[in-house]
């Protein structure tokens, strides 16, 4: 496709879902922008996993933004807060819980528009999810289509009609094992991505924490074997 091919701008965490959007993308013959953040996060091993996921999916770019949502806390990922361990499925869709982070995917999507009008890109992809997922209110649909909106009304591209943004969310009405089960048909190796909200300084998934164990059911629930290195 060359210069006239179409452009995507993808949030990329180096886990599971963003990787496998990411893929989704190119193989929806997109030219991938990667975008990550350095947010004040417990841990920013997950920017080295972004990192190679941006290479091995052949990213044209792989930008990191630094912010500080520390400084705002209120989050198990960023204050001074433990990390949930040990919790079943259950008790995970009881109530939002402690590694919520106060406004990220709106902050995240944000950064995004900005990125995707300034390289004349009309998509943005996000792997939120809305089904094995802990709760997270900024992850649903309904804000999904309420940011596409906003985009569309904030940005000089979208008011004089240069651009219609669309906030792409191929995973929202996915399952853990489906998002799995994509991954493997469009070839990812999730081995080189990272889950974990508390992984050991050498980078192994602590197995405990609530993204562990949902990226542990999925693997089995897909009957996929688990590249993951765990504590």
């Amino acid at each position: 496709m060359g210069a006239t091919q179409k452009k995507a701008v993808v949030l990329s965490s180096g886990g599971i879902d963003s990787t496998t959007a990411m893929a989704i993308a190119r193989a929806e013959g997109f030219a991938v922008y990667s975008l990550s953040f350095r947010y004040g996060q417990r841990h920013v091993m997950e920017l080295d996993f972004a990192h190679r996921v941006s290479n091995a999916l052949e990213a044209k770019e792989h930008l990191i933004v630094d912010i500080d949502l520390a400084k705002i806390g209120g989050s198990a990922l960023t204050g001074l807060f433990e990390v949930p361990k040990g919790r079943d499925i259950k008790e995970m869709g009881r109530e939002i819980p402690m590694t919520y982070v106060p406004g990220r995917n709106t902050i995240f999507l944000s950064y995004a528009m900005a990125w995707a009008e300034v390289v004349g890109a009309a998509d943005i992809f996000i792997g939120v999810n809305a089904i094995d997922y802990s709760g997270y209110p900024d992850c649903r649909p309904e804000f999904i289509e309420a940011f596409e909106k906003m985009a569309n009304l904030a940005t000089k591209a979208g008011v004089e009609g240069k651009i219609r943004f669309r906030i792409n969310a191929p995973l929202v009405c996915m399952t853990k094992a489906e998002i799995i089960r994509k991954g493997v048909e469009l070839g990812v190796d999730y081995g080189m991505t990272l889950s974990c909200y508390d992984p050991s300084q050498e980078g192994k998934a602590c197995g405990h924490c609530d993204s562990c164990i949902l990226r542990r059911k999925g693997f089995q629930e897909a009957g996929v074997l688990d590249p993951t290195s765990y504590l």
